[in-house]
């Protein structure tokens, strides 16, 4: 065992000792050491009730002859993030998870580690750890919270607070309505209830096999979960036993498929950032041209909030990630037979799973013929963009507009409050990329303003930043290069025309080549943004959105 280097040999007495005062037994150290990396937090209502969770992880560990260790990672709430300054952390704090999650088995010489986790980047960020230290390893996503409810309007997250919010601006609902529906939307512990990162994640963590069939769906308050905990923690010591590793489990057939789910899914277009960046960690060749080719083939199967109505506990009710899987493979040549796990391979796990078709529909009868995420290139983005085409009204699929240029999401949201954006704009949002932000911040916000205004298919968004997984309507992001980096986007004059081609997964600044060169001769860039401490260094080292924004 890895462990035998701190607990075995007449040298290690000291380490031996140390061990004692944490409370294990002569019999405990006998036993593979276990770590459980817990992102238990009571600033984020994914994580909150994480504490039962590691309970029942522990149960099942011992249970299955092993010695567990708790230990604890950083955790952001993208949501309480948002609309200011801490936005910046949000995916900064992925790759700062992996580095915590890294240097505490490392630093101790864990035989296998239980990632817990269940929010945007912390997921990600453990899937990379476990990657770069390619021990055994098992993902339990902590699950979504139960969905939201007042006056019988079924609410989420999104539809109860920031989309309300402009209904509000709108004149469409009252203040006291609009303080109803925040107390009502989010009524427990677990992640937003739509397919937002956290779930879109958790989904495909599933689909590559390193977490339980129901993980991502369960609900973080049901006794499922914590069956599944338990369940986990016993698998894991077998995994140690099997030696069974990440690099085995997670390869570039189960990223394809992963990326296969996501279009079928309509997932949140963070989900391409994230699965680049564990792809880079194991050293699997995956880019954006795997997500543009698969999209022409793989229609979307799968509608839920923010783009529909159903939830998180629709699609679990609906069979969950077994369901999906049953939908998918055998049906398309694209999705490959990996093993996870569970000891599993997604032809078995497919065989005994159910599957409602009237939320999951089958691949011959799509709920459209579009993927739910799409790259876009052209003269605006030559090293590609991304849109979640699951999010757009169907009329807004090509579009043509005139561009309102801002350089920061606060002079954005600013405008769209004040009414100064009209139908028929493409809003346009600079230096918030990896570097410019620096963070890649979420456009959540100004999304769910337009929206709520009833301009989602009137407007369009674009930006070197990111969205969130609750965004819906016209909005591009993730172009590259960004402007922090020389990209075109930084460019852009209020007036200049901006078309959008979906169907032909183009973006194109309608402004002549000559005219770039005169504008990019004659540039005078900003100041950069004044940051300092883990942000500076994040800004020196971070990569383009197009390779996952990997620090190295």
């Amino acid at each position: 065992m890895r462990s035998d280097s701190v607990k075995k040999g007449i040298h290690k007495a000291p380490h031996r000792s140390l061990l004692y005062a944490a409370g294990v037994s002569k019999e405990g150290l006998k036993m593979p050491f276990i770590g459980i990396a817990s992102s238990f937090s009571d600033l984020v209502p994914g994580h909150a009730g994480m504490r039962d969770l590691e309970r029942q992880i522990e149960k099942g560990i011992h249970s299955g002859g092993g010695q567990s260790f708790i230990f604890g990672v950083p955790a952001v709430c993208d949501g309480i993030a948002m609309g200011h300054c801490g936005m910046k952390y949000s995916l900064p704090s992925r790759d700062l998870i992996a580095d915590c999650v890294e240097t505490v088995a490392q630093a101790h010489q864990l035989d296998g580690l239980v990632l817990l986790t269940n929010c945007d980047k912390i997921t990600p960020g453990m899937l990379i750890a476990a990657l770069r230290l390619d021990i055994p390893c098992i993902v339990v996503t902590a699950g979504p919270m139960m969905d939201g409810c007042s006056k019988n309007e079924v609410l989420t997250m999104i539809r109860g607070s920031f989309e309300a919010i402009g209904k509000l601006s709108a004149g469409k609902i009252t203040e006291q309505r609009l303080h109803e529906m925040e107390e009502e939307c989010c009524p427990s512990a677990g992640s937003c209830q739509g397919l937002y990162t956290a779930n879109t994640m958790a989904c495909l963590t599933e689909v590559m096999g390193m977490s339980l069939p129901f993980c991502a769906t369960a609900s973080a308050v049901s006794s499922k979960k914590k069956q599944i905990a338990f369940e986990s923690g016993m698998r894991v010591v077998e995994l140690v036993k099997q030696d069974i590793k990440p690099s085995s489990i997670i390869t570039r057939d189960a990223l394809r498929n992963a990326i296969i789910t996501d279009l079928a899914l309509g997932g949140s277009t963070n989900s391409i950032l994230h699965l680049l960046a564990i792809a880079n960690s194991g050293g699997i060749k995956i880019t954006l041209d795997d997500f543009d080719e698969l999209s022409y083939k793989i229609p979307q199967i799968i509608k839920l909030d923010p783009s529909a109505l159903p939830t998180m506990t629709d699609l679990h009710n609906a069979g969950g990630i077994p369901g999906v899987l049953k939908t998918l493979y055998g049906n398309t040549d694209e999705m490959k037979d990996t093993k996870g796990v569970s000891g599993f391979k997604i032809s078995e796990i497919a065989k005994h799973a159910w599957v409602d078709n009237t939320i999951v529909h089958t691949l011959d009868n799509p709920i459209t013929s579009n993927p739910g995420l799409g790259i876009l290139k052209g003269n605006l983005a030559k090293d590609g963009a991304v849109i979640k085409i699951s999010g757009v009204d169907p009329s807004a699929l090509t579009f043509e507009g005139i561009a309102k240029v801002f350089n920061s999401e606060e002079a954005t949201m600013e405008a769209i409050d004040k009414d100064e954006i009209k139908e028929g704009d493409v809003v346009v949002i600079c230096y918030e990329g990896p570097k410019g932000g620096p963070g890649m911040r979420e456009m959540l916000a100004p999304t769910s303003m337009l929206v709520g205004k009833g301009l989602g298919a009137k407007v369009a968004l674009i930006t070197d930043g990111r969205f969130s997984g609750g965004t819906r309507g016209l909005c591009v992001g993730h172009i590259c290069p960004e402007a922090a980096m020389g990209g075109i986007i930084g460019l852009i004059k209020n007036g200049d025309k901006i078309k959008i081609d979906i169907p032909k997964r183009s973006i194109e600044l309608l402004v002549s080549d000559e005219e770039l060169k005169q504008r990019r001769e004659n540039f005078i860039a900003p100041e950069p943004k004044e940051v300092n401490g883990y942000l500076a260094k994040y800004a020196k080292i971070v990569q383009s959105a197009n390779s996952g924004a990997v620090t190295l």
